[in-house]
Parts: structure tokens; C-alpha cells; sequence
């Protein structure tokens, strides 16, 4: 979505939650039997976005994983640089979980208004399985039938099929992997297509799901949404300053010279909320900012924009435990492990998405994963634009960091 479509939806949003309200304060019974009419409409809308996410998912991680293969094979800073930003996802990732379920426990959501807004958004209470054994969970990470785990959501199965499948296709001749690759990212280029299309009618799909969250709950959901707001939107600043730190400490930048040079690619970031867009300014303040090498800068940036999104497990991690939450729902270690290797796969295979299309088709699947319910994405799709400032505040931040302490590691080594 575009910025102004987005506003658009962010509006859509507000009003739905208003006339919600109203009608619920009239009392007036059509017009409450309207509402559940008009709330299925949001439910189509909701079904259009999730129908696109399996084939995306698979489509973008045999492409993704295929690329990163190839890129480390370029070179030993390549390699180290893949290393570094395997590194730091998993280490947000599990830092993630610790922090907002430490928030969410010392500020919970109340139960009473989480229940009234799962029941207005038109979600029902989940079933809550038994807990799988070790064996069970590691027998489950390879699919006996691909297709299956796919019908059946089990998402961990199929991203360990793509990550096969797409390692396995480094291995063909050149032609039969670029044939393969041109097909996989034409099926990931069709998909986006079909997002865009239904993000299209956003205002109406997200005006139809608040208008039954506000004639269920009335002003009750917008402290819920702006609870929501608050916590992965804190979260992601959090890890900005992480990232900061990261650069200052392992990167060995002196603090006035790194704020000096990353300010301009942080007002970059924060109006465009692009890191592709922040791409040159990042050059420049690595190269003139920062004198790291242009031979460590022109390979690691691109690399970065294109495979690592230090914000993207933060992020996504953050709004899955806090459905999680709303739904009183505890994932199990298992859960969390599985969750935390799709969110590390997601945030490589759905790097370049826009952010309202990377929003379902990386959020969804770690949903999956956690056994949390996706009902409420569409909802939190509408407020997505404030916590995205900071996802590319993060991401910038993060991408320089890395960039600081492998030119550290280049002093040394001559590699490449």
C-alpha cells in the first residue's frame, strides 16, 4: 500500500470503531444484524490476504535461499556478512520474546476487553492442543507430504521442505536453476500482485471488521489497538537502540561520529519507511561518515537491504505474542523454537515486500507456528504505518551496525 492508502485505512479504521459505537449505543437490533453482515464482508477480505500466504511463503524462501547460497560462494566476506546476519536475527528474535513477554506480564491487557475484542473482530476462542512431546516436534520438522502440511497450516514442516528444496537447487546446471528460480519468482510476483489487489479494498475490508469490533466492544477497542500500538511499536524502538548499540560497542564507532552520520539516513528511513529508499544516503554515510572501505561498503549495504531485516523477527515476533496474549494462549518451548526459525526464514525470504504485503506474509506464518489464531491481522493491518516508522528506523540502523563490524573483521583478514 501506498502512504496515502495507507492513511486511508488508518481512517477507515477510526471510523468503523465510531459508527460501531454509535450503533451499539441505539441498541437498534437491525441495525446490530447489519453489522454481522457487513463483518463477513471483512471476513472475505481477511480470507482473500491469507489464500496468497502458503505459495508466497514457499515461492519466496526457494528463491531467497537459493540467492544467499549463491551470494555466499562470492566471496569469504559474503560469508561472514550471511553469518553476522544469522547472528543477530536469531539473538533478536529470542531477546524479543523475553522482552514482550516481560511487558505484557507487568501490563496486561485486561481479560475482559481482550475477550469483547476477539469476539467483535468475529473470532472465535482457538482449540487449545496438548503440548507435543520432544519427539513429536522434532519427528514433525521434516513433512511425510508437503502438500498436507500446507493444507493443514503447519508451516515449520514446509519452511524446512523450501529451505531443502531451494539449497538442493544451487546444486542443478545453470540453466535448470534459473528456469526454476524465473518460475518461483513468478509465482511470488503473481502472488504480490493478488495482495495488492486485495489491499485495494483495505478501507472496506478493515471498515467492515472494526465496525463489529466497535458495536461489540465500543471504545473499549481502541485502548486495546493502542495498547497493541505502544507494545510492538516500543519493542521495535527498542531494538533500534540495540542496534545503536551494536554499532557502538562491536563496531567500535565513536557515538558523536555514528549519530553525525546516521541522522540523515534516519530522516530518510522515517519519511519513506523504505530501507531500499535509504539505500544511497546509507552509502554515503558509511563511506564519508564512518571511512569504512567503498570495497566492504558497495558488498555488505546491498547485501543487507536485499537478505537482512534486523527488525523483521522483532517485529513480527512482537505482534504474534501479543495475539497470543489476547488470547490467554502460552506457546510451548517448542512452539517458540519453531516460531522463532519461521520468523528467522521469513525475515530473508520476504525481504523487498512492501510493508503491508510482508505484514501477512510474514506474520502469518510465525502465527502458525506459535498455534496463535491469524483473525486479528487485519485488524492491526490498519495501524501498521505507525509501528513500520520504526521497523525502518531499525532495520537502517541495524544494516550500518553490521556494516561497521565486518569492515572491523576486514582489517584483519584479507579474504575475499
Amino acid at each position: 500500500m501506498t502512504r496515502s492508502l495507507s492513511l486511508i485505512v488508518l481512517a477507515a479504521l477510526l471510523v468503523g470503531l465510531l459508527a460501531g459505537e454509535w450503533i451499539q449505543s441505539t441498541g437498534n437490533p437491525q441495525w446490530l444484524g447489519a453489522v454481522d453482515v457487513v463483518q463477513a464482508f471483512g471476513g472475505l477480505w481477511l480470507n482473500a490476504l491469507r489464500m496468497t500466504v502458503i505459495p508466497l511463503v514457499f515461492s519466496l524462501l526457494v528463491v531467497g535461499i537459493a540467492s544467499v547460497a549463491d551470494a555466499t560462494a562470492t566471496g569469504g566476506l559474503v560469508a561472514r556478512a550471511v553469518a553476522l546476519f544469522t547472528v543477530l536475527l536469531f539473538l533478536a528474535a529470542v531477546l524479543t520474546i523475553l522482552f514482550v513477554t516481560s511487558v505484557l506480564s507487568l501490563w496486561p491487557v485486561d481479560r475482559a476487553s481482550a475477550a469483547s475484542f476477539i469476539a467483535g473482530a468475529g473470532a472465535s476462542a482457538p482449540h487449545i492442543a496438548a503440548p507435543p512431546s520432544f519427539a513429536d516436534w522434532l519427528q514433525s520438522l521434516a513433512p511425510s507430504n508437503p502438500i498436507t502440511s500446507a493444507a493443514e497450516d503447519k508451516v515449520l514442516p514446509l519452511v524446512v521442505f523450501a529451505i531443502f528444496f531451494g539449497f538442493a537447487a544451487t546444486r542443478l546446471s545453470v540453466s535448470m536453476r534459473e528456469s526454476l528460480a524465473m518460475f518461483f519468482r513468478a509465482v511470488s510476483e503473481t502472488m504480490i500482485v493478488i495482495v495488492h489487489w486485495v489491499l485495494l479494498a483495505g478501507p472496506l475490508g478493515v471498515f467492515a471488521l472494526s465496525l463489529g469490533v466497535g458495536a461489540h466492544t465500543g471504545f473499549a477497542a481502541a485502548g486495546t489497538i493502542l495498547h497493541y500500538i505502544v507494545v510492538v511499536a516500543g519493542t521495535l524502538a527498542v531494538s533500534t537502540v540495540a542496534a545503536f548499540l551494536i554499532a557502538i560497542v562491536f563496531g567500535r564507532q565513536p557515538v558523536g561520529r555514528f549519530i553525525t552520520a546516521a541522522t540523515p539516513v534516519w530522516a530518510i528511513a522515517f519519511s519513506t519507511q523504505s530501507s531500499l529508499a535509504s539505500l544511497p544516503a546509507m552509502l554515503e554515510a558509511a563511506r564519508r561518515g564512518l571511512g569504512i572501505s567503498e570495497r566492504v561498503v558497495d558488498v555488505i549495504l546491498p547485501l543487507a537491504v536485499a537478505v537482512f531485516r534486523f527488525t523483521s523477527p522483532v517485529g513480527n515476533l512482537a505482534v504474534c505474542f501479543f495475539i497470543a496474549h489476547l488470547y490467554g494462549l502460552h506457546p510451548t518451548a517448542f512452539q517458540m523454537a519453531s516460531g522463532v526459525a519461521v520468523a528467522y526464514a521469513m525475515s530473508i525470504g520476504a525481504v523487498g515486500l512492501p510493508g503491508q504485503v510482508s505484514y501477512i506474509a510474514s506474520i502469518a506464518p510465525i502465527c502458525l507456528a506459535l498455534g496463535v489464531p491469524t483473525d486479528l491481522l487485519g485488524i492491526f493491518l490498519a495501524v501498521e504505518v505507525i509501528p513500520d516508522i520504526f521497523r525502518t528506523l531499525g532495520n537502517v540502523t541495524g544494516d550500518l551496525a553490521a556494516t561497521c563490524i565486518l569492515a572491523r573483521g576486514e582489517k584483519t583478514s584479507s579474504a575475499f
